[in-house]
This record gives C-alpha cells, structure tokens and sequence, in this order.
C-alpha cells in the first residue's frame, strides 16, 4: 500500500493509459515512472522510465503466488511534465 501526505498533489487517474492495464515481468521495460506492485505477493517497487523492473531472483514466490509480475499502481512525475 503506498501511503501520503494530505500536503500531497496526488490525484486520482481514470485509468485509461495501457500502464495501469498491463502486467509487467522481471527485466521487461518500465514505460512509466511509479510505484509498482507485485501481483502475487503485494511487494511495492519504485521504478524509473527508462530502467527495467527489477529481476527475477529480487524477490522469491512461493508456488501458491506464481510468477512475479508487475502492476502500475501509483505514476510519477519524474519529467516534470
């Protein structure tokens, strides 16, 4: 669960933009900067556009939470834009 300030500017998306629809894995691109969470286990990462998703071995799953794979759940601005 990412958590904020009331002094915070966060706002809520409609959701329209592919990046909080898809489902990414281990090493693939990040498309846009944000805080990521792990479908399986609920692990949040901070990623940055252009690095890559953490790897495979970051974290380890058990079998009941099957492959690690990555979810948008907050999008930053880290382009000022």
């Amino acid at each position: 669960m990412a958590w904020y300030t009331n002094a915070s500017t966060l706002t809520v998306s409609d959701g329209t933009g592919d990046w909080w629809k898809n489902v990414y894995s281990p090493s693939d691109g990040v498309p846009v900067s944000g805080i990521y969470r792990c479908v399986g286990c609920g692990k949040e990462v901070t990623c940055n556009d252009p690095d890559r998703f953490p790897p495979q071995n970051h974290h380890q799953h058990s079998s009941q939470q099957g492959a690690i794979r990555w979810k948008l759940s907050v999008r930053t601005n880290t382009k000022g834009d």
